[in-house]
């Protein structure tokens, strides 16, 4: 782990492991973990690639400021390019999962016109475009995003002054079926740790704040109106791996409905028996997925 300071101020913790000749893969983590989430792909990769791997900005040790545009998307896909020049990397793979991959998405499509970006790996994120049409037109995801919501909604920040992250996410998840925890009891004991610190919590709830997405109560109607349509984006046409677990409780496969339009150059890798956090739930098939793609695209 070392600090590294960006061009803007911010300050991040940083794993940086593997040759430092080597091609570099640079993996964001998403909503509520850290770095940590990659563990086990940092272990597998790093001996023939340099495996970058941050605590992203509001989380852990990193930079947490506390206003809500402090996380506007341009700000979080900025802080990759400057964590790769302030690390000396010119060009690299992005790997991303949850809301590090929906940064990810953003990051690749700049990044390949900027030529800085060559491949990208994104697991259980759905691209922005599809999303925001989803809540809209499909009642499960609808549903599954009520959380954000909860989280946007100031009145319930005295939770998370009395109880941290923890009472946010209580509520926000209030009477659903999570799934089995299959976090390692080590690792479940870290991230409670974490999301004690109350400055760290408001800024990582402040990533749903900040972002343009909007999603509709229950009763408004399935139909998108024109003033909520997403802006376009072009086409992401680097080679990229799609990384999708088939039983996340917040993100049904319909995310990968016309994915293919968006995406032409992708290979897409399903993961069956497996919820939200394919990273660590599944790590055997994710760096199988990953070391077969990353060899044939080289």
């Amino acid at each position: 782990m070392q600090r590294v300071v960006l061009a803007s101020g911010i300050e991040l913790d940083v794993v940086d492991m593997g040759p430092r000749d080597a091609p570099v893969l640079i993996f964001l983590h998403g909503f509520p973990e850290s770095h940590r989430t990659w563990r086990h792909q940092i272990a597998h990769f790093s001996d023939r690639f340099r495996c970058i791997a941050p605590d992203q900005r509001g989380y852990r040790g990193s930079s947490k400021p506390q206003d809500v545009a402090s996380y506007t998307p341009d700000k979080l896909i900025g802080d990759v390019f400057q964590l790769a020049d302030a690390l000396g990397v010119g060009q690299f793979t992005i790997v991303g999962h949850d809301w590090g991959g929906a940064i990810a998405w953003g990051t690749a499509i700049m990044g390949q016109m900027m030529g800085r970006v060559t491949r990208a790996v994104i697991a259980n994120a759905p691209h922005p475009v599809g999303f925001s049409r989803l809540v809209w037109t499909n009642r499960h995801q609808r549903e599954s995003s009520q959380y954000m919501r909860t989280f946007r909604d100031t009145a319930n920040d005295q939770l998370i002054r009395d109880f941290g992250l923890a009472g946010m996410l209580m509520k926000g998840f209030e009477g659903r079926d999570m799934g089995p925890d299959k976090m390692e009891p080590e690792e479940r004991a870290a991230l409670l740790q974490d999301w004690e610190n109350r400055d760290a919590a408001f800024a990582m709830i402040n990533w749903y704040r900040a972002s343009p997405l909007y999603v509709p109560a229950m009763d408004e109607p399935y139909e998108m109106p024109a003033d909520k349509a997403p802006p376009p984006l072009p086409p992401l046409t680097l080679p990229t791996l799609v990384i999708w677990a088939l039983d996340d409780l917040a993100l049904p496969p319909e995310n990968l409905d016309g994915l293919e339009d968006l995406v032409p150059n992708m290979t897409l890798a399903k993961v069956p028996d497996c919820g939200h956090f394919v990273p660590w739930e599944a790590p055997q098939a994710v760096n199988a997925a990953m070391e077969e793609f990353l060899g044939r695209t080289a």
